[in-house]
């Protein structure tokens, strides 16, 4: 396989598949040494990296996936939310979102240590909606289910991986550009938020009690993570 021949294999696969694709996954898919894929894939995402280019390859959640580019995703999100319904995600379920991604893994009793209120709805919401999955149970009295961010979650925020988690200072906008933007607060639903509401404090007392009415944000059901709204270009095509 000639350089050019092996750069547009890996520029297919990565179009095609659905969830990032690790190097190990690629070198094995054009059968060719990871050094060699490594060296095509760094020439790739060059390439994409033009300012004429519309979407860019970006190695996220451990693999590398097509995102649009920032400058275009006000068109991406107005192009998909006219395509599909918006997803409704509660404040409490944001809140509870926040405690699990910085003490994970978490159990129930634990993240309802931490909001001070019952989170097992918002915990069962948040597995509906795959932002967050199982990771065993842990080795106390009752054996507790353990709960972890997943990998939908990585690719929603952008994150390769845990490590580049921002501060809880900065998780309430990161959170608000992935999942839903304040244009969607549903004003007839809204319930006034306490002093004190945001997630701009200390992790252990960022969800506070009063806030468990708080308002419902809005987002695309396969928008944009940590700004980034994935392979959406396809679909516009």
């Amino acid at each position: 396989m000639t350089p050019a021949e092996l750069t547009g294999a890996l520029e297919a696969i990565i179009y095609a598949a659905d969830e990032p694709v690790t190097l190990e996954q690629l070198a094995v898919a054009v059968g060719d040494e990871k050094t060699t894929v490594r060296a095509a894939l760094d020439l790739l995402v060059a390439s994409y990296a033009s300012d004429e280019r519309g979407v860019e390859i970006r190695r996220v959640a451990g693999g590398y996936k097509f995102y649009t580019k920032p400058q275009h995703h006000d068109a991406v999100r107005r192009f998909i939310k006219a395509l599909r319904p918006p997803l409704r995600l509660t404040m409490p379920a944001l809140e509870t979102l926040a405690v699990i991604a910085y003490k994970q893994p978490a159990t129930q009793p634990e993240i309802q240590e931490i909001r001070g209120v019952n989170c097992a709805g918002v915990i069962q919401t948040l597995l509906e909606k795959r932002l967050i999955t199982t990771a065993g149970r842990k080795h106390v009295l009752g054996r507790p289910i353990l709960y972890r961010t997943s990998k939908e979650f990585m690719m929603r925020f952008g994150l390769s991986d845990l490590d580049e988690l921002p501060s809880l200072k900065e998780f309430e906008q990161l959170a608000r550009d992935a999942l839903g933007t304040d244009e969607g607060l549903a004003a007839a639903e809204i319930e006034p938020i306490a002093d004190g509401a945001s997630l701009e404090s200390d992790a252990s007392d960022a969800i506070r009690p009063e806030d468990s009415g708080a308002s419902a944000l809005d987002s695309s059901a396969e928008e944009s993570s940590s700004g980034a709204v994935s392979s959406a270009s396809k679909e516009s095509q």
